[in-house]
């Protein structure tokens, strides 16, 4: 702590920071390990690995088509109004989330009958998930009292239309095909995106998963972050500097189709490039990435410290991180952290970071245009995320599917990774069933019905006329 206070000091006589992150001068390839540089100066560390897959390939499903047609809504009064228009993506939004979804009182999402769709889809069950998922508000909404209020309700929404004018209105209409993402297939590549504090490294059970199942894997480390360039202005920090750069790195690799996994922070990059690239990202992966709420910075937060005084609370925020970030606090939640190089920043980049967070586009108009299939994967435990936001996030989303591990917390990759990366895999492979075309069997019908009785029409010709005498003879002999 003495070590830490006079470092404080430096840090305030000299002005910088005394633990800055600089990377290695070399842009060759080692161990699946390389550097980027982004921009003049700006270096990013990427971890590429490219599995070897067998000479014959397996080719690409045909998957299945999902109908991605919404009508957004807001009005003047600040309400959120969703209509979902396409009956297999209502089907999705109501039987796939896991989780509380009763609807906030500042937003209004209206679900179409799906009486008469398909069959709706929906994840393979695991061991992992929730216990609390059989307490989901939605199985609540058949009671008599509901029945009783829906009326009530109806008239409140189309007083509150005629009321209210809209201020936009946004019309999706588009079919999207969804279709499994195997690691034999060598157009799919694998994007992981960390947060504030951490690195590449927190991923390491999760590349070394599938890298070995097949899949590309792509993993980059933030500015300031890891053994990527550290710039000493704070305007390289900024939400929009670090998703430019993360834009960059995913043109650089990408391929056919794309998934992109985020973790906290990294999950509003994740949701801008779903909406810069829409035809690139096939699906998407949210873990404890909070609420569809627009990002701005807090005025009363301890973040806001000058430098020096965060460096010389560097101690008690590492203890705080350990503390909320992980749903234990023992040797082993310890040494992960030091392994693999989490929370190990420098104070004036973790203050840059915090400060630089504002994004007002990603609001929930912002999230509910996502037409991609999103996983949402949250610890039960975590203190930074409450599971709440989560669930308003998949209640948001056109196409979402919420999983809760009872046993994880903020850092549930690396605190649960065989249950992450179990429900990782499943969502890689699923992909929607094909509903059966009945029009095909209905048209068949009546061109047999007409068929049959055009048979005696032509009872004149010889060779029907044979079958005809020789019935008769029967009868003839028979009498």
């Amino acid at each position: 702590m003495l070590t830490t206070f006079m470092e404080g000091l430096l840090c305030c006589l000299c002005s910088r920071s005394t633990n800055i992150v600089v990377p290695v001068e070399t842009s060759e390839s080692a161990d699946g390990y390389e550097f980027v540089e982004v921009k003049p100066g700006r270096v990013l560390r990427v971890r590429h690995i490219i599995p070897d897959r067998p000479m014959v390939e397996e080719p690409t499903g045909v998957g299945g088509s999902v109908s991605c047609k919404r009508k957004i809504t807001v009005y003047r009064n600040g309400q959120l109004f969703i209509e979902n228009l396409g009956e297999r993506a209502s089907a999705e939004l109501k039987s796939c989330q896991n989780g509380n979804t009763e609807p906030n009182s500042t937003v209004e999402v209206e679900m179409t009958d799906c009486g008469n769709s398909t069959p709706p889809v929906s994840l393979p069950e695991t061991k992992s998930e929730s216990p609390t998922a059989g307490k989901d508000g939605t199985h609540e909404r058949g009671t008599g009292g509901d029945a009783a209020a829906a009326p009530q309700t109806d008239q409140v929404q189309q007083a509150r239309k005629h009321k209210w004018k809209p201020k936009r209105t946004v019309v999706i209409d588009c079919e999207r095909k969804i279709s499994a993402c195997k690691g034999t297939h060598p157009d799919v590549a694998l994007f992981f995106i960390h947060g504030v504090g951490g690195s590449l490294d927190i991923w390491g059970s999760q590349l070394d998963f599938f890298s070995k199942q097949g899949y590309e894997v792509i993993a980059a480390d933030l500015a300031g972050h890891g053994s990527s360039s550290a710039p000493q202005i704070a305007a390289a920090y900024t939400f929009y500097a670090l998703a430019e750069d993360m834009r960059l790195i995913f043109k650089r690799y990408a391929r056919k189709r794309n998934i992109l996994i985020g973790h906290s922070y990294g999950v509003s990059f994740c949701t801008f490039l779903a909406h810069e690239y829409p035809e690139q990202i096939h699906k998407m992966v949210m873990i404890n990435g909070g609420g569809p709420t627009a990002l701005e910075p807090s005025l009363c937060s301890i973040f806001n410290l000058p430098t020096c005084v965060l460096h010389c609370l560097s101690p008690l925020l590492t203890w705080s991180f350990l503390k909320a970030g992980f749903a234990h606090q023992s040797s082993k939640e310890k040494q992960l952290l030091k392994d693999n190089n989490a929370f190990n920043v420098s104070s004036f980049v973790l203050r840059a970071m915090m400060s630089g967070q504002y994004w007002p586009e990603g609001d929930e108009v912002y999230h509910a245009e996502l037409t991609v299939p999103i996983l949402l994967v949250h610890g039960m435990h975590d203190r930074f995320v409450p599971v709440e936001e989560d669930q308003r996030m998949a209640e948001i989303l056109l196409m979402a599917f919420l999983k809760v591990l009872e046993d994880g917390s903020h850092m549930v990759m690396m605190e649960c990774p065989e249950a992450v990366n179990t429900l990782l895999h499943e969502f890689f492979l699923w992909e929607p069933a094909t509903p059966p075309q009945p029009k095909k069997e209905s048209k068949t019908r009546p061109e047999t019905a007409k068929a049959r009785p055009d048979k005696p029409t032509v009872a004149s010709e010889p060779y029907k006329v044979r079958p005809a005498t020789a019935n008769q003879t029967a009868r003839t002999r028979n009498d």
